[in-house]
């Protein structure tokens, strides 16, 4: 995790001096008065390489994916809390009708 993590952070930098230098060039062309028909070519190679490092990082970081099988051996067991005094069973989902004869109209 300390690797995907710090790919992930070297991205976010990587995508921040992006829009810095962005900005920066934009600021440029307003002092040359020059129009403003995109960003240069190496922000959006920096734009890229920031984008993959930081799905690279998304896909590495949260690790392997649970079981969601109701018999596997991996799952945990899941009770009710202690204090049942939270418990709402007095809602606004009583006001709709159990059963949905709604036709619709052409």
């Amino acid at each position: 995790m300390g690797l995907g993590l710090t790919v992930g952070v070297i991205g976010l930098l990587i995508l921040f001096h992006a829009a810095y230098s962005t900005i920066r060039y934009r600021g440029l062309l307003k002092i040359t008065e020059e129009e403003f028909s995109g960003a240069p070519f190496n922000v959006v190679i920096e734009l890229s390489l920031g984008l993959l490092l930081c799905l690279w990082a998304a896909l590495t970081v949260p690790g392997n994916f649970l079981s969601i099988h109701p018999d596997s051996e991996e799952n945990r067991i899941v009770s009710l809390p202690a204090n049942l005094d939270f418990m709402i069973f007095n809602h606004r989902g009583k006001v709709f009708p159990v059963e949905m004869d709604v036709k619709l109209r052409r």
